[in-house]
This record gives structure tokens, C-alpha cells and sequence, in this order.
């Protein structure tokens, strides 16, 4: 295929060294960058080369979500003012309900959202599997692929219903060695470990008030035994550290380390009440986060202290979470809610708008293991790229382009380019009918209610 050059933009590459080109362009040939510099292209290099006029523009890594519940985007709007535990027993109900053709309609929804807020890979952890619901899994896998985006999905599992003093109902639970079983089977049919991976499975427990030790343990260990990624959730709530210490004795971080949940092959979500002891531990043992922060206000969990994270060298992304908890849906917002937010906690010079850019994609390629594939604009890494119009009446004139995503409106997207492929032209979908989208997600939104 002839090369696709993007020319005349605003190059923040978020490499290591933190270049920009206030003119600069991108080469891509096939799934790859084989170019990044300041000024024009050299397009007498590239004979028959498409070109994007990026004049006014900004470009930067595709985005990357690194926490979402899919299936939630059928269930927005419900328990708008309630606490974690308080929502989650309210949706309980209805999410037990589900199978793979709602999951896939939610997932379509909630995908097509987040690839039109610059996003080119996402991180889904699905944690409920009802009798007979048929492969979720692969439901989610199959609208990521004709979306055009970039899955890492997980198989999740609850397995301490209300009896065992856990707080899902036990009929949303499986059993330990079903859930293990089906978390082997997910990833032997739709993990793929290659570089230009379009589609990766991790093993995600939901969370410690969902799951019991056994499971935990077990799972860490088919985890590394089959080399793929752990996910849960951890630290979300001053509730789920009472919970912690009452049931197990100890701080959630010190729980999860008790059963193998720290190391450089886990991530998890939120982490808002991490105090300098567990931020140590995550920092030694290469545990990363996913940081929600419009999630953790929705819920009004608090704001994580990424401010510590990000100087002991923690991983921290960026995730949307579950469009139940966060009615948006768009990732690209989410870096100013994550900038402000955390200058609103621990000061003005907290969070900086490329701490949320980078935040946004490097520092999520590192807590999904892909940093040496993904996140940045550099020669040899995955085509991933987010071209941002800045020129409009909303952000002609700001001094920063950067400062566009961090701290303005998200900006228009010009164009989202995914694995070399243009997944967003022009601020829709190329690969799917975003109005037929939307007619299964409202026919799926209420054929999940009709089953309650």
C-alpha cells in the first residue's frame, strides 16, 4: 500500500524526551511510523503517497483507555446520586440480565463514542457472565475488529455473592473453578500476543468485595502461567477499605499483595485512596493504575492522588470507566477532568496538560505492557494517531496546542488512524453506521430493562 503522510502539524510525539514540531509531519507505511520530524515531508520520498493537510491541526498518539465496563453503556442514567456500593446493588439486577448480543450492542455504542474522542485502544473489563449468556467475550471482540479499534479485553468473575458476606447478589456469581475455567478458555480463543495485536485478554477479577482469596490467587497464577495481564479494581472507595480491614485485617493494597495481585503485570482501576505506603509498593513492584476521575466524582469517591503516582513512577492511564458511572463516554475529555481535578487536590502545578497527554497514551501503553508498540509518535511503533482540529472558533488562538486537549473543550477530530487504517474521518465513523448503532443500543437498552 502506497504511504499515508500527515503534513504541516502540530507534532507532540510524547517520545521520552518530550519533542514537539510546531510544523512538523508523520510518515505511516502499513501498520508502522516510519517518519516523524519538524517541517514539511519530504514527499518526493514517498512516490504515490496519500496526504493529509494538517495545517491547524494537532497530532498526537491515539488515546488509550486503560478501564471500561462496555456492557454499562445499556444502563446509564440509573442511581444518579449514590455512592459505589449503593449504585452497584441498584444495577445488580439488571446487568445479571444480560448476554452477548446486549453486551456487543453496548459495546458497539460504547466504542464507536470512544474512537470519536480520539480513542484508538480500549480496555474492557467485563465481570458478569450469567447462565447461558453465550461468549461476551468474543461478542466485544467482534465489534472492536469491525469498529477498527484496538482491544485489550478481560475475562472477569465474581465468585462471593451476598451469603458469603460479599456484596453482589449470589445469583450474579459464578462459582471459583467455572470462572477460572472460562477465564482459560477466553484467552486460548481470542488472546493475540503479537506486536501489531489487535485484540489481547487479560484475567480480571472484579474487585476484593466481589471475589473471593481463592479466586484471586488462582487467578494470578493461571494468569502468568498462560502470559497474559491481571486486572481488578482496587482503592476505589473509603468503603471498600472499611470492608478490607474488617474482613481481611488489612489495607486493600496489602490484601491484594497478600494473594499475588502486585507486580509489573497487573493494573488496577482507580486507586483513589492509595496512601504513600501503597503508592511505594505499586512503585517497587511495577503495579500500574488506571486513573476515572469524572467516574470517581460521578460517584464521589474522591480524587486519586496521581500527583504522588507519577513522581515515585507509578504507571498511571487514563480510563473512562462504565458509561454507567459516566454518562460521557468520551476519553479525549477526560484528560482536562484529569488536569483539573488533580490541581484541585493537590494544586496548581499538580497536573500539567502534557501530564494529562501523556497520561492519556504513553502512560497507558505502560499499564497495558505495550509502551514499546504503542503511545508515542515514533519511528517503528504502531500507526496509532489522533489528528485534533484546532483552528475553529473554540480554540483559534490559545498559545498552546496542547493546552487544546488539556485544558479547553476536546477538540474536533480531524481523523483517528488505528493499526494504519483511518477508523475516524472527519469526526465519524468509517467502518460502521453510527445511526444504526444507536437504533440496537436503545432496542438493546430496552430489552434489557423489559428482562427485569
Amino acid at each position: 500500500m502506497p504511504a499515508l503522510i500527515i503534513d504541516n502539524a502540530y507534532i507532540a510525539t510524547v517520545n521520552s524526551r518530550g519533542v514537539e514540531h510546531p510544523i512538523g509531519h508523520v510518515v505511516i507505511e502499513g501498520t508502522r511510523i516510519v517518519a516523524v520530524g519538524a517541517g514539511r515531508a519530504p514527499q518526493a520520498d514517498y512516490p504515490g503517497a496519500a496526504v493529509i493537510n494538517a495545517t491547524g491541526k494537532l497530532v498526537t498518539p491515539g488515546l488509550i483507555n486503560t478501564h471500561h465496563h462496555l456492557y454499562q453503556w445499556l444502563t446509564r442514567g440509573f442511581a444518579q446520586d449514590s455512592i459505589l456500593f449503593d449504585w452497584l446493588v441498584a444495577l445488580y439486577p439488571a446487568w445479571s440480565r444480560i448476554d452477548a448480543d446486549l453486551t456487543g450492542a453496548g459495546a458497539a455504542g460504547a466504542m464507536a463514542v470512544l474512537a470519536r474522542s480520539g480513542c484508538s485502544t480500549v480496555a474492557d473489563h467485563h465481570y458478569i457472565f450469567p447462565q447461558g449468556s453465550g461468549d461476551i467475550v468474543g461478542s466485544i471482540v467482534h465489534e472492536a475488529a469491525s469498529l477498527g479499534v484496538r482491544l485489550h479485553a478481560t475475562r472477569g468473575s465474581m465468585d462471593l455473592g451476598r451469603s458469603q458476606g460479599g456484596l453482589p447478589p449470589d445469583f450474579a456469581v459464578e462459582t471459583t473453578g467455572a470462572a477460572l475455567q472460562a477465564s482459560a478458555d477466553a484467552v486460548a480463543a481470542h488472546h493475540d500476543p503479537s506486536f501489531d495485536s489487535m485484540a489481547q485478554v487479560a484475567i480480571a477479577p472484579c474487585s476484593p468485595f466481589s471475589v473471593t482469596s481463592e479466586l484471586l490467587r488462582e487467578a494470578a497464577i493461571l494468569g502468568r502461567d498462560l502470559g497474559v495481564r491481571l486486572h481488578t479494581h482496587g482503592s476505589e472507595t473509603v468503603e471498600e477499605d472499611a470492608f478490607c480491614r474488617e474482613r481481611f485485617g488489612m489495607s486493600p493494597t496489602d490484601y491484594l499483595q497478600d494473594v499475588g495481585w502486585l507486580g509489573d503485570d497487573v493494573w488496577m482501576a482507580h486507586c483513589v485512596h492509595l496512601d504513600p505506603d501503597a503508592i511505594a509498593k505499586f512503585a517497587a513492584t511495577g503495579t500500574g493504575v488506571a486513573h476515572c476521575p469524572s467516574s470517581n466524582g460521578r460517584l464521589g469517591a474522591g480524587i486519586a492522588p496521581v500527583r504522588d503516582m507519577l513522581r515515585a513512577n507509578v504507571a498511571v492511564g487514563l480510563g473512562v470507566d462504565g458509561a454507567a458511572s459516566n454518562e460521557s463516554g468520551q476519553l479525549g475529555t477526560e484528560i482536562r477532568q484529569a488536569v483539573l481535578m488533580n490541581r484541585l487536590r493537590d494544586g496548581a502545578d499538580a497536573m500539567s496538560a502534557r501530564d494529562g497527554l501523556y497520561v492519556a497514551t504513553m502512560g497507558g501503553a505502560r499499564v497495558l505492557g505495550r509502551q514499546d508498540q504503542i503511545g508515542s509518535l515514533e519511528v517503528g511503533k504502531l500507526a496509532d494517531i489522533a489528528v485534533w482540529d484546532v483552528s475553529g472558533v473554540e480554540h483559534a488562538g490559545i498559545a498552546d496546542p496542547v493546552a487544546s486537549l488539556g485544558l479547553a473543550g476536546m477538540p474536533p477530530l480531524t481523523a483517528l488512524i488505528v493499526n494504519g487504517q483511518m477508523t475516524v474521518s472527519d469526526g465519524h465513523l468509517t467502518r460502521a453506521d453510527e445511526h444504526q448503532i444507536a437504533r440496537r443500543v436503545e432496542a438493546a437498552s430496552a430489552e434489557l430493562a423489559a428482562r427485569l
